[in-house]
């Protein structure tokens, strides 16, 4: 029988790679999808035929204990969030039911059901925050600096304690700032490539962002969804940091993004105070030593390759 996964947050831009990289593997994947009037699976549509997806939701335990009852995966991979920082400031709470809560349902789900299921948790570099140390890697305290940051701190140490009380098979991934063609629109790498698109095809002359000087250490997500399913191969559980271990800032971004489109970033960016977050946080950049040495995982496309890729995929979204 071909191993079965479930990945929750599938027709996110993880979920989404994760469930190429299960499928090329020879599992069958389970996604987990949150019945709404406006489902939306974009992500997903070119393997929808080889998923199955199944109605739950993170704020609804038995609807979890159900999914896991008439499935029985082998592995569950966490992705779902309210993962948008931004919204996190004027939606706390449904951030904390989600991001940090739905983490507790969903092990205690496992627990109850079958606690031989490994677990993966997708936890956050926004948790380090006002960051202690530079780079960052396991040890590094957490002092998160947004309900977004604080309801991961949570998720991430409710599945410490989970695998350490109950025993069971969870790891953490701690993953740093990662982005392809499919992120949001509502992320500043995709905000800057889609604008760069808009600028470049005359559809718009201008770009407004927030602190061109925040610094963030951005890999590719496809390369990162490698280090997520080596977590769960392991005999061991444990938390592993994945980054690049180099750090860039919204600046150098929007200069390599414009470069690519042939124009000069300056010429079209405004910094516009309503974009600023409440709370910044400082120079996030991952030491991923552990995840290289334990796991065998490195990444395969740096910044400029990631940025131009996706600036290229916005232009020809835009194109078509």
């Amino acid at each position: 029988m071909a191993q079965r996964a479930l990945i929750t947050g599938i027709t996110g831009q993880d979920g989404s790679y994760l469930a190429e990289l299960l499928l090329s593997k020879g599992y069958e994947v389970i996604g987990l999808i949150r019945r709404s009037s406006t489902l939306t699976i974009e992500r997903i549509s070119h393997i929808q035929d080889e998923i199955t997806l199944v109605s739950g939701d993170l704020v609804d335990e038995v609807s979890m204990i159900n999914v896991l009852r008439d499935f029985r995966p082998a592995e569950v991979y966490n992705l779902a969030a309210q993962s948008f920082v931004q919204t996190s400031w004027t939606q706390p709470v449904l951030t904390g039911e989600i991001t940090a809560l739905g983490v507790t349902r969903l092990l205690d789900a496992i627990r109850i059901v079958d606690p031989t299921i490994r677990f993966y948790q997708a936890s956050s570099s926004e948790m380090f925050g006002r960051v202690r140390t530079v780079p960052q890697d396991e040890n590094t305290a957490f002092y998160p600096r947004s309900p977004y940051g604080v309801a991961k701190v949570y998720g991430h140490w409710i599945t410490v304690n989970y695998r350490e009380s109950y025993g069971l098979h969870a790891s953490s991934g701690i993953l740093f700032n990662h982005e392809s063609p499919r992120r949001g629109l509502e992320f500043v790498t995709r905000k800057i490539t889609h604008g760069v698109a808009r600028i470049k095809a005359g559809l718009d002359s201008s770009l407004h962002l927030g602190n061109l000087d925040a610094h963030r250490d951005w890999g590719y997500a496809a390369d990162y969804v490698r280090a997520m399913w080596a977590m769960l191969q392991r005999d061991t559980p444990d938390d592993f940091v994945v980054a690049t271990g180099q750090t860039h800032s919204v600046r150098e971004l929007c200069e390599v993004a414009f470069h690519a489109a042939g124009l000069n970033y300056e010429d079209h960016v405004v910094v516009d105070p309503k974009f600023i977050r409440p709370a910044e946080v400082d120079r996030l950049v991952g030491d991923a030593t552990k995840a290289h040495e334990e796991l065998g995982w490195k990444c395969e496309v740096d910044f400029y390759a990631l940025v131009e890729m996706m600036v290229a995929a916005d232009i020809d979204a835009l194109a078509r």
